[in-house]
């Protein structure tokens, strides 16, 4: 069991019932009768056994009203962690699932983004994904906008305003697109990324952090990819992109590259492979490639739903685990159909167990390491695990207060269950009905209020 923070911590409130988390030794630990504190900044205090009451009590002087009590169908959990994600690509999910991914781009993609020029219309979307995202558990996110400063800015203030802890990039590409309005020149692309992140910077929203973002390979000369690596390094930021996700894309990186001796060793040499990169998709990478993400501190987002719904491959997560690569999960909306995390771990599982399938002796992902995956797995993802991905004592309070039997949800309760079975019901059966509250740095977020009305 976890200490305390320290005796001079201002507690704000408790909890008091069953916590379930992951550490880096363990996929699942489950603490029942447990008391955890959260102090005036929104950071855990103090996580410690129910029966330590009167000692907690005494050392940080909080007061019995200021405990709330889980029920017995009630857990608390850590946030999901959301490591890839188009926001503005939410306008068309659930739809045009039709195309492999390059003419799916064309045809779909890239003529929607280039609507987010329209402020009003990106406001809308931008709005609605955040809270869909936040119904759905999502605590941190990784988002990719589009080309437009001013739109990707208003992302921003709209993750701030609504409270959840966001990456935003502005999405860079200077060739390769079909759609004529929606492009950028290398120069455009390069000073229009300097914008969003010194404006960004200056808004000083503490959950939302600017993130380099060339689409992809394909999308970026190599004079760009290398002022992208240049601004991130100059800046210490975080860097998000695709790799290998489709065949047929990573024979045309070898055409456009033919100095480079693979597609992780395009962006390798442009300095866009770090312990603060995060590369969805990897589908088709070597185990040379995979060595080289090791080497780097660069992570993987395994956007299971996409590859799917796309037909683009199989991650083979095993592998990646195998070299020590940092791995999270995405619901890459829109290739991904589902804005919900839980999603991403159902279909990371089913891909797990088509690949034994195919191989008997293949080594089946199971739901507590899934979980991880998709709590504190992508948080060491996005180099934000100092910070958030688990009930660590001085980590940000993130976190989800679920109930699985909850009046008209989608789980019926036949027995009282455990925690772990609840936990596994939840993950398999639940959806938003079941978060009834939702935290993130120690405000409550979900249920949504109004500006002016008081949060924890």
């Amino acid at each position: 069991m976890a200490s305390v923070k320290g005796p001079s911590a201002d507690i704000k409130h408790v909890f008091r019932g069953t916590f379930i988390h992951s550490t880096h030794k363990a996929p699942l630990q489950i603490l029942e009768d447990s008391l955890l504190g959260v102090d005036a900044e929104g950071k855990i205090a103090f996580l410690e056994e129910g029966l330590k009451l009167s000692h907690l009590q005494q050392t940080f002087g909080f007061t019995p009203s200021q405990i709330t009590q889980l029920s017995q169908h009630e857990f608390l959990m850590p946030g999901l962690v959301d490591t890839h994600i188009h926001a503005a690509q939410y306008c068309y999910a659930g739809t045009g699932l039709d195309l492999p991914l390059l003419e799916w781009l064309n045809t779909y993609t890239f003529p929607a983004e280039s609507r987010f020029k329209e402020l009003d219309f990106a406001n809308n979307v931008y709005t609605k994904v955040v809270k869909r995202t936040l119904r759905n558990g999502t605590t941190t996110a990784c988002y990719f906008a589009t080309i437009h400063t001013d739109a990707s800015l208003l992302l921003c203030q709209i993750t701030n305003d609504l409270g959840q802890r966001a990456l935003v990039g502005k999405v860079c590409m200077d060739r390769n697109n079909s759609v004529k309005h929606y492009k950028e020149t290398t120069q455009e692309s390069q000073e229009e990324s300097c914008r969003f992140i010194a404006e960004l910077v200056n808004k000083k929203y503490p959950l939302v952090k600017p993130v380099v973002t060339p689409r992809f390979a394909l999308s970026c000369s190599g004079p760009l990819l290398g002022q992208l690596g240049a601004i991130a390094k100059n800046n210490n930021l975080h860097i998000q992109s695709h790799i290998s996700e489709n065949p047929a894309e990573v024979n045309l990186v070898k055409e456009i590259f033919p100095e480079a001796d693979s597609y992780a060793e395009v962006y390798h040499k442009y300095n866009l492979l770090t312990d603060k990169t995060v590369m969805a998709h990897g589908c088709y990478l070597s185990e040379k490639e995979l060595a080289l993400f090791r080497e780097t501190g660069t992570s993987l987002s395994h956007c299971p739903n996409s590859n799917i719904s796309l037909c683009s491959g199989i991650l083979d997560v095993r592998k990646v685990l195998k070299h020590k690569v940092k791995l999270g999960l995405g619901t890459d909306v829109a290739g991904g159909y589902s804005a919900s995390m839980l999603d991403a771990v159902r279909k990371a599982l089913d891909l797990s167990k088509i690949l034994t399938i195919q191989d008997p002796e293949y080594n089946t992902l199971t739901f507590e390491e899934v979980f991880r995956l998709a709590t504190l797995g992508g948080s060491q993802a996005l180099a934000l695990d100092d910070q958030t991905g688990n009930f660590e004592v001085g980590k940000d309070f993130d976190a989800l207060r679920v109930n699985v039997a909850v009046p008209g949800g989608p789980i019926d309760m036949v027995e009282c269950n455990g925690p772990k079975i609840m936990l596994e019901k939840f993950l398999n059966l639940g959806d938003d009905r079941n978060i009834v509250e939702v935290f993130v740095a120690g405000r409550k977020v979900v249920p949504f209020v109004e500006p002016n009305q008081a949060v924890l």
